[in-house]
């Protein structure tokens, strides 16, 4: 006699009209039911749903809605795995785009046309194609974990290409910016983090997030171990590099080290004004006048004005991350040493992002080729 299944484990049963059903407990008093045209489609679906329980998934029933599933997603697969930064982005724009208009969609019934559809309409509405492609990275993922858990199908946001996003090239400091720049910033405060964002291509995080520690002004270098992350709810962290290449050490042209010199002397006199109102934050490099961490947009507006206040021209601080890599390459630094600098995972992200240099480097080659021919 077949053993009879425990309440818990779920039924597969007939309906009267012919097609097959199963259910399986959710607690509570609650259950999922699941339809189909044979015993064993039904039986496949009632085993991926004990599988979901067992493991603590959503279990995707004939209407459970994208919605639910991807609140599921965000607190237990994305809080869990990426920055807090990270997650605030993804939340907020699934919540402000995704949900209101896709989120009572079936998960398991969410079809390529629906999303085509979205985007193309999210693009009309006037959000950037950037932010539509970065709106299907996300939704890509999402349902990359639920193809992987079992519970669609396939993947409908792989199916669908999104806007293009028109090309924009990146524009930094020629040579003659770079000094201009190193000029004008002489003297200031903040003197060192500027030179240093230049001369070593650190991300902004990584610069504000360097430790005394993290320097040796003897030996010329400087070791990226962290990042300063804001958080609204938390205050200040240091967090892990963006990836595991951005762990890395890097030499400081003598002009950084200078710098960093009277930074240090600097910041002396700061703590030594300051008194018992000094907040020794880490031992961090770069601080306010009371030694607590600097905030990245106060940096950039201080940054641009600036250079608004000694006639240069407006850019963005991550530019000098781009200047360190273009002024690298055009002095002839082999791409693999610019990528191990800026702490890019593949040699190929840095010659994309930095092809406007490739033309000058290919008449030096030509140059040299005709040296070597000609003897």
């Amino acid at each position: 006699m077949a053993k009879r299944r425990a309440n818990s484990e779920g039924s597969v049963f007939k309906r009267a009209d012919g097609r097959w059903a199963a259910s399986v407990s959710l607690g509570n008093r609650r259950r999922k039911s699941f339809y189909g045209r044979t015993r064993a489609e039904v039986a496949r679906k009632l085993t991926v749903a004990l599988k979901a329980r067992q493991d603590g998934l959503p279990i995707v029933g004939e209407r459970q809605r994208l919605d639910e599933f991807l609140a599921h997603w965000l607190e237990n697969s994305v809080r869990t795995s990426v920055r807090a930064s990270t997650f605030r982005g993804y939340e907020s724009k699934l919540r402000m785009h995704v949900i209101p208009e896709l989120g009572r969609l079936p998960l398991a019934g969410l079809s390529p046309q629906a999303l085509e559809a979205f985007f193309n309409r999210k693009v009309t509405e006037g959000l950037a194609p950037r932010t539509v492609q970065h709106l299907r990275a996300i939704i890509r993922a999402a349902l990359n974990d639920a193809l992987k858990w079992g519970l669609v199908a396939r993947n409908t946001a792989a199916l669908v290409d999104g806007p293009r996003v028109p090309h924009s090239e990146v524009q930094p400091p020629s040579p003659e910016e770079a000094r201009a720049l190193l000029e004008a910033v002489r003297g200031q405060r903040l003197e060192a983090l500027y030179t240093i964002a230049l001369a070593a291509g650190l991300r902004q995080g990584e610069a504000l997030g360097l430790r005394w520690a993290d320097v040796d002004l003897d030996g010329g270098t400087v070791t990226v171990r962290a990042a300063l992350q804001h958080s609204k709810g938390t205050g200040f962290e240091l967090v892990e590099p963006k990836t595991r290449r951005s762990a890395r050490t890097i030499g400081l042209p003598t002009v950084a080290v200078a710098a960093l010199r009277r930074h240090r002397a600097r910041q002396a006199a700061d703590r030594l004004a300051a008194g018992p109102l000094w907040e020794d934050s880490w031992g961090l490099v770069f601080t306010t006048l009371t030694g607590r961490p600097l905030q990245g947009p106060a940096v950039t507006r201080g940054f641009q004005q600036l250079l608004a206040a000694s006639g240069l021209r407006r850019q963005r601080f991550h530019d000098l991350r781009h200047g360190c890599a273009s002024l690298l390459l055009s002095e002839g630094v082999h791409p693999r040493v610019v990528m191990e600098t800026l702490g890019h995972s593949q040699i190929g992200l840095t010659m994309n992002l930095y092809s406007h240099v490739l033309p000058a480097l290919q008449r030096e080659a030509a140059a040299s080729m005709d040296k070597v021919l000609s003897g």
